[in-house]
């Protein structure tokens, strides 16, 4: 008799484990809540879906940022040539962009979407759209899947793969964590990642807008450095933006107290190069106020904030500044401070960091520890990674692994 598995989430490790399992014959439904499949994908890579990163498998690992060694066996099994391979076969052709990420040559996710919906036909697996589990089980013989509206189903294996907490209008609602929990699972502490910040400081809705390229952001606890991203960012209404924010953002949010941040506007030059450039500036500019000597060095609106972080007088005409005042000027530059506040919502996290702990999971098959039978794949696990593909890897691999060994 053809063993069967009920699968409960259509996202891009559900879909994967679904395929999977179907084509090595056993009896697949899948249950989404959504209309449509992929939900999530639709969003990923502004829209355009960054399916995966085209770098080398083993330099995967250099990205991941939670528990990268469980992921050994998953990325290996099912690589970023696996799914490309898999998405050209239904038609979708790809493109790689900076940074090695790939993207439908299209630019439109719904591409993605349409080629996984192919293959699920192909393999003859059970879509069932527009239903929400509600509960699930395991009766002694069989494990049982009961809907909102009441129906119940009963499988030989059952997958979670419902997502994180993140985008919950993509319905990842945190619904896995309720059910991996209700099996004697364990949650880790679940937490924003790949997320904006937000900030205290009074001048944050004067530079709204304003793009910064080429700066340095880092981050220190206890007066420690403990990581640094060079790059674009961004400010906001809110506080900071933009990729090296993200990154950043996975890197730093499980420290809880004590978080400072600060710019160093001129990475490439070191304190006396800076001082040097300074100098040959205020030379040129000797008869302006200060305030109308830095055009050349710093963007209009960050001018006046600069100045005020290192104590001088803006309306000071540049031959009379000091050399101790010059040194200021550019220890702030060097070291913009910004007043940490917090992290923006969960729900505006890109990525949910956290999960079921990795310690109650096979890695070779993604089987639980716990409950023979039940699997798990995708976000939900304690796994995160940086943005540019890497995320969505993991979930199909995970995905590939729960699906031949379900």
């Amino acid at each position: 008799m053809n063993k069967s598995i009920g699968i409960i989430g259509a996202g891009p490790a559900g879909i994967i484990a679904a395929g999977t399992a179907a084509e090595n014959g056993k009896k697949v439904v899948i249950f989404e809540k959504n209309k449509q499949i992929g939900k999530k994908l639709f969003i990923t890579g502004k829209g355009r879906c960054n399916i995966t990163n085209a770098s080398p498998i083993e330099e995967f690992f250099n990205y991941i940022v939670s528990n990268k060694n469980f992921l050994y066996s998953s990325l290996y099994s099912y690589t970023n040539t696996h799914i490309l391979e898999l998405l050209d076969k239904y038609g979708l052709i790809t493109k790689v962009e900076r940074g090695n990420r790939v993207f439908p040559n299209s630019d439109k996710s719904s591409d993605v979407i349409k080629a996984l919906n192919k293959y699920l036909d192909d393999t003859g697996v059970d879509v069932r759209l527009n239903s929400e589990v509600k509960n699930v089980y395991f009766n002694g013989e069989k494990f049982v899947i009961e809907l909102s509206t009441g129906e119940k189903y009963e499988f030989d294996s059952i997958i979670i793969t419902t997502g994180g907490k993140s985008y919950p209008a993509t319905g990842s609602t945190g619904d896995g964590y309720r059910f991996a929990k209700s099996f004697g699972h364990t949650i880790t502490n679940l937490r924003p990642s790949l997320v904006p910040m937000e900030l205290n400081n009074q001048w944050i809705s004067d530079l709204m807008g304003l793009s910064l390229k080429n700066v340095t952001l880092k981050a220190y606890s206890n007066k420690k450095l403990v990581h640094e991203e060079f790059g674009e960012m961004v400010f906001t209404h809110y506080g900071i933006s933009g990729p090296i924010v993200l990154s950043m953002s996975n890197y730093v949010n499980r420290i809880v107290n004590g978080l400072k941040l600060s710019i160093d506007f001129k990475p490439a030059l070191d304190f006396e190069k800076l001082d040097n450039r300074i100098l040959r500036d205020f030379t040129e500019y000797k008869n302006k106020q200060l305030k109308n000597a830095l055009n050349d060095l710093l963007p209009q609106k960050l001018i006046p904030w600069v100045i005020t972080a290192a104590g001088v007088y803006p309306d000071k005409v540049v031959h009379q500044i000091t050399k101790e005042e010059r040194e200021r000027l550019v220890g702030v530059l060097k070291d913009f401070p910004l007043e940490f506040k917090g992290f923006r919502p969960i729900e505006e996290a890109i990525v949910t960091s956290g999960g079921i702990s990795t310690k109650e999971i096979n890695p070779s098959t993604m089987e639980s520890k716990i409950v023979p039978g039940l699997f798990f794949a995708g976000e939900l696990i304690d796994v995160d990674a940086l943005t540019g593909g890497y995320n969505l890897q993991i979930a199909y691999s995970t995905g590939y692994l729960a699906g031949i060994n379900a």
